[in-house]
């Protein structure tokens, strides 16, 4: 089955870009444009991708444009999702020449950025197509910006792991070590959530993991593990849970496993390969390269 295309919330939107506004206007507003640009001047604008990517974002540059001014007409020419090549014009803005430009620099910056994460994620995602794993994001994004940056990982193909701290409970090696032990902190969590909240404990070797097994754990992150290692999790995995190669992969009684650490374009086809259900990285969300865009003005007399 297809999945639908992720979309956030109108009023998500316009709180992050209100406040972008904000803050480039600072206390006296576009001093340039109104220095520059009669108020009675219109413009024609389009928003032109010049490299190869996935584009994200869209929505957040059409609510730059209304919020400095409602009478500007944005014309999204593709949708968040859809693959761009160089010269593909993503969108046109028309309207008073102050407004557009005094939008343009948040519009693109939002643009870029997600369009830059969406991309990247797609790459890492392409390596790992012939698999059944799923690339994830992890919470190393950038403040304030995390539920942007996740949208952007669905849109290129990866999955999101938990928003926050709130949302799902990933017990690490600092809280094994307080709680007094692997199983110990399974327990603890399953006595102290619902039963809607899953829970993962992340193990650095072969021993933990079969512990972490005893006490069924949703998820178990198997943390800087090399492939013949992953191999072997996979392997007591299916045993624990007296499964046959073919049935494992679909089995939904079994515990998923996640592969992270030392994860990049190098390494994830390998570490896929092995048969774990997830890999997550930090690399999608903080060291994606932003997708060169332009905006190109034409001057209407």
């Amino acid at each position: 089955m297809t999945a639908l295309r992720p979309e956030l919330p109108a009023l998500m939107i316009e709180d992050q870009v209100r406040a972008a506004l904000i803050e480039d206007l600072g206390r006296a507003g576009d001093i340039t444009t109104y220095a520059t640009i009669a108020p009675e001047r219109t413009a024609t604008a389009a928003m032109n991708a010049r490299e190869q990517g996935v584009v994200a974002g869209m929505e957040l540059a059409r609510s730059a444009f209304r919020l400095i001014d409602p009478t500007l007409r944005f014309e999204a020419l593709v949708r968040d999702g859809d693959a761009a090549s160089p010269g593909t014009a993503l969108a046109r803005i028309s309207g008073p020449a102050r407004g557009l430009l005094s939008a343009e620099r948040v519009a693109l910056n939002f643009l870029m950025h997600l369009s830059g994460i969406a991309t990247y994620t797609a790459k890492f995602a392409a390596e790992i197509a012939h698999t059944r794993a799923k690339v994830c994001c992890t919470r190393k994004t950038i403040p304030g910006l995390r539920a942007l940056e996740k949208y952007a990982v669905r849109l290129g193909g990866g999955s999101n792991h938990r928003f926050g701290l709130d949302d799902a409970i990933l017990i690490k090696d600092n809280h094994i070590a307080v709680s007094g032990g692997v199983a110990e902190a399974v327990h603890a969590a399953r006595a102290y959530v619902g039963h809607l909240v899953r829970i993962e404990i992340e193990v650095d070797g072969l021993d933990q993991m079969r512990a972490a097994l005893t006490a069924n754990p949703d998820v178990i992150l198997l943390d800087n593990m090399g492939p013949d290692l992953l191999r072997q999790a996979v392997a007591i995995n299916a045993a624990h849970f007296h499964l046959s190669v073919e049935d494992y992969p679909s089995d939904t009684r079994r515990t998923k496993l996640e592969a992270s650490g030392n994860v990049n374009f190098q390494t994830i086809r390998a570490i896929a390969e092995t048969g774990v259900d997830y890999i997550s990285t930090s690399k999608i969300t903080m060291a994606a390269p932003t997708l060169d865009i332009g905006l190109d003005v034409l001057i209407d007399y």
